[in-house]
């Protein structure tokens, strides 16, 4: 985590909840040679200030913002289908970002960075308003206990956050296996006056007209074990 800074000009007054927990996960010997070897020339370090992302990149193209890529494995597949889009990728677990890493170094690919920050403070401090030309949120830790659900991402705040980055156009992807955090999630989503739905409720999973969500794990292991699985897209106004 950064340490002490000015707060940008829409910083809350005071640290906002975390959306995760640390905890030391265990990274592989090949996880931690990515890191050392391959991350170095895709991370992009957390800053308090506005990114330029035709900098970051090496080219002006839209850029989608992913966050909590968990493994990599959607990001990975995405990135690779579409290779005139610019991926963001946002984790804070080191395992992940290794993971990431050495995904995108197997399969060639320019068009990724990571940062590993926390999202809320990297999107906050990091995006300049109207800049990103979607957003996905895939799977993000449903804390299922009532007592947790304040630390849930997908929140007001948060959510007129992202609908501030993102250009008119532009959409926000959402997925859950937690049929009451897909309830939330459609509620709140709808209530951001900057968001439009693009569907009569939740998308058909996992359709996205706009940029296709490939099934993941959590897809597939939410399908294994009998739950649901619900989609939302909405679209900047």
């Amino acid at each position: 985590m950064s340490g002490s800074r000015a707060p940008a000009a829409d910083a809350p007054a005071h640290p906002h909840i975390r959306s995760y927990a640390l905890r030391r996960g265990r990274v592989t010997q090949a996880q931690r040679r990515a890191q050392e070897t391959i991350l170095p020339r895709l991370a992009i370090p957390y800053r308090a200030q506005p990114l330029d992302l035709a900098a970051a990149f090496g080219r002006a193209a839209p850029t989608v913002l992913e966050i909590g890529f968990g493994m990599g494995e959607t990001t990975a597949a995405i990135a690779q289908a579409r290779p005139e889009v610019n991926f963001l990728g946002v984790e804070v677990f080191g395992a992940g970002v290794g993971a990431l890493a050495r995904r995108v170094d197997a399969l060639g690919l320019a068009n990724v960075r990571i940062v590993q920050h926390d999202a809320v403070e990297v999107v906050r401090d990091m995006i300049a308003p109207d800049t990103l030309a979607g957003v996905h949120v895939f799977f993000p830790d449903p804390w299922p206990k009532a007592r947790h659900h304040k630390r849930r991402l997908i929140a007001p705040a948060f959510a007129a956050l992202l609908a501030s980055r993102i250009a008119r156009g532009g959409y926000l992807h959402c997925a859950t296996d937690w049929q009451h955090y897909a309830e939330q999630m459609l509620a709140v989503l709808s209530a951001e006056p900057l968001l439009a739905n693009l569907h009569p409720g939740y998308a058909p999973a996992p359709e996205n007209p706009l940029l296709p969500r490939p099934t993941t794990k959590f897809h597939a292991r939410g399908e294994r074990l009998g739950h649901g699985v619900w989609d939302l897209v909405f679209v900047r106004r």
